[in-house]
């Protein structure tokens, strides 16, 4: 299981889970819902559920249910620093469609 993030993605990462003392990892997880079926989602995790996978990446500890980690692997996570960012951004390789937003999918 690969994820790949970028430099701007791991400090945005790192600033959020030091803004909250009780998360010690993020969690990535998808669920059905957007225009193209599947949705990411990213949460501060106060634990590691014995279900998920444990990564560390770039300095930042992620935690992905083990049962979505084949929807999940190469992932590239960016958070743009421009004048039009508007969040986290993901690109994931092994998606067939995705909303023109970018936060939905389908494989």
């Amino acid at each position: 299981m690969q994820l790949h993030i970028t430099e701007s993605a791991s400090a945005e990462l790192r600033r959020l889970l030091t803004a909250d003392p009780t998360a010690v990892a993020i969690r990535i997880s998808v669920e059905a819902g957007g225009c193209a079926g599947l949705t990411y989602k990213l949460a501060l995790a106060s634990e590691i559920a014995p279900n998920e996978a444990h990564l560390v990446i770039e300095g930042v500890p992620f935690c992905i249910p083990k049962a979505q980690a084949s929807l999940l692997d190469g992932l590239q996570l960016d958070w743009p620093t421009g004048l039009a960012a508007r969040g986290f951004i993901f690109s994931n390789p092994q998606a067939k469609t995705t909303c023109g937003c970018g936060t939905s999918f389908s494989v």
